[in-house]
C-alpha cells in the first residue's frame, strides 16, 4: 500500500520548505500564539492539503521551479485547515489528536480559541496579498463553509431526520470545501480556461467528499490509531453519517435510539449492532468507491509527469485506509 510521504515524494522538498515558511510566518511577537503554532505544526499531520496544492501547482507548471504565489496558496491552505482543527477540537473537547494533546489541553480553552482565530486572520492577510480577487473569493468562501459546517454539525445532532442531502452538504463544508476551492485557486494562478478551473474543482470536491465518507466508516471499523481520536465517537456525539443513515433504512429502530441521544443503558451498543447487522458499511464503501474514481476522471487530462502520477494515485490511497 502507497503511504502518504510516497505519495508526496515529488512535493517532499516543497512541503520541507512550506513548514519552515509557516513557522516564521505565525506567531512573530505573539509567544504563546508562537507556542500554540509550533506545537500545532509538529504534530505530525500528513500535510495532505497543501500537498494536493503543490501536487497540482507542479503538474501544470512548465517551470522548474514554483512561483511564490503557489507557495503562498499552499501555506494558506495548511494555515485554514489547522485553524479549523483547533476550533473543532474546542468544541468536541477532544484531548488528543494524532496521539498529541490538542491546543486547548496543552493550554487552554481560551488560548486554543485565539489561536484558531489569528490562524483565520493570518491566512486571510496573506491570501490578500495574493492580489488576485477571483483567489480571494475561492479560499473565503472556504472559511465561510467551515464554520457554516461546523454550525449545522452542532444543530443536527441526534436529529436522524435530517436528509442524507443534508449530511453531504455538511460534509462538503467541513471538509471537501477546502480542497475543491484550493484546487481550482491552483488553476486560477496557473491561468487555466474556465472548463478546466470547473474540473479541478470537480476532484477536489469528489476526492473530499470521499475522504470524509471513509473517515465516518472508520468511525465504526477503525481504531483510536488510525482515527486520531476515539473510535464511535462521531456516533456517540451524535454526528449522523453515511453508515447511519443507510441502517436506517434497514432498521428503522435505529432512529428512535438517537431521538432518545443513546439515553438508556445499552443503547449505544444497540445501536452499533445495527449497523453492523446491515449493509450500511458496504454500502458506504460504494459511495467511497464512487466519489473517489470521478474524483480521479476529472484530473485525467493533466498532462503526466511524476507529480500527475501522485494525483491520480489520491483517490486509491483515500479508499485503502479502508483496508
Amino acid at each position: 500500500m502507497t503511504t502518504v510521504t510516497e505519495l508526496l515524494q515529488p512535493v517532499e522538498l516543497d512541503l520541507e520548505h512550506l513548514l519552515t515558511d509557516l513557522r516564521s510566518l505565525i506567531g512573530a511577537g505573539h509567544p504563546i500564539l508562537q507556542a500554540a503554532a509550533e506545537h500545532l505544526f509538529s504534530a505530525g499531520g500528513k500535510r495532505i492539503r497543501p500537498g494536493i496544492v503543490l501536487l497540482l501547482s507542479r503538474a501544470l507548471s512548465d517551470e522548474s521551479e514554483l512561483s511564490s504565489r503557489h507557495r503562498r496558496l499552499a501555506e494558506i491552505t495548511e494555515m485554514i485547515h489547522t485553524a479549523s482543527l483547533v476550533h473543532d477540537d474546542v468544541v468536541d473537547d477532544a484531548s488528543t489528536r494524532r496521539g498529541v494533546p490538542t491546543v486547548h489541553s496543552q493550554f487552554n480553552h481560551r488560548v486554543a480559541v485565539l489561536a484558531g482565530d489569528f490562524l483565520f486572520a493570518q491566512a486571510s492577510w496573506h491570501l490578500a496579498n495574493l492580489d488576485n480577487l477571483d483567489v480571494v473569493k475561492l479560499l473565503s468562501r472556504v472559511i465561510m463553509d467551515l464554520a457554516d459546517g461546523e454550525i449545522k454539525q452542532g444543530l443536527y445532532r441526534f436529529d436522524a431526520g435530517q436528509s442524507f442531502s443534508t449530511y453531504l452538504e455538511k460534509s462538503f463544508c467541513k471538509t471537501a470545501s477546502l480542497i475543491a476551492n484550493s484546487s481550482q485557486a491552483v488553476g486560477v494562478l496557473s491561468n487555466l480556461p474556465e472548463e478546466k478551473l470547473k474540473l479541478l474543482y470537480q476532484f477536489g470536491k469528489q476526492l473530499g467528499l470521499a475522504f470524509q465518507v471513509v473517515d465516518d466508516i472508520l468511525d465504526f471499523t477503525g481504531n483510536d490509531k488510525q482515527l486520531g481520536k476515539p473510535a464511535v465517537s462521531d456516533l456517540a456525539s451524535g454526528y449522523l453519517t453515511a453508515p447511519v443513515y443507510y441502517a436506517i433504512e434497514e432498521h428503522p429502530f435505529l432512529e428512535t435510539l438517537i431521538a432518545r441521544e443513546f439515553s438508556s443503558k445499552g443503547d449505544l451498543d444497540k445501536a452499533l449492532d445495527l449497523v453492523n447487522n446491515s449493509n450500511a458499511i458496504a454500502r458506504s464503501r460504494e459511495l467511497a468507491q464512487k466519489l473517489a474514481m470521478e474524483s480521479r476522471e476529472a484530473i485525467k487530462w493533466i498532462p503526466e509527469s511524476p507529480s500527475q502520477r501522485a494525483l491520480l494515485e489520491l483517490p486509491e490511497f483515500v479508499l485503502s485506509r479502508l483496508y
